[in-house]
């Protein structure tokens, strides 16, 4: 402890880190699953956005309309979204 000029003992008091570099301790690090997710889902979002703005499908131009492989975003976006709602509910529980 350290006395200031007029006598009065001042605590010195603990003060977080706030770089950039430093992490809270429940903050957890991104899997290549969060990232992927995350990633599918802004696809899928700039896809629905062009929809509703243009008409224009984007995914359906350069997968084909309905094929297999357009098919497989949409699922993949679907799932994605699924991932992200229970990987948020348990966060928000921790």
């Amino acid at each position: 402890m350290a006395t200031t000029v007029n006598g009065h003992m001042s605590e010195r008091r603990h003060i977080p880190e706030r770089r950039s570099g430093a992490r809270s301790h429940t903050a957890k690090r991104w899997g290549a699953l969060d990232w992927i997710s995350t990633l599918l889902l802004v696809v899928g979002g700039l896809n629905w956005g062009l929809v509703g703005l243009f008409g224009f499908d984007l995914v359906a131009t350069l997968f084909g309309e309905m094929s297999t492989l357009s098919r497989a975003v949409y699922v993949l976006v679907g799932l994605s979204a699924l991932y992200t709602l229970f990987a948020a509910k348990k966060m928000s529980h921790s």
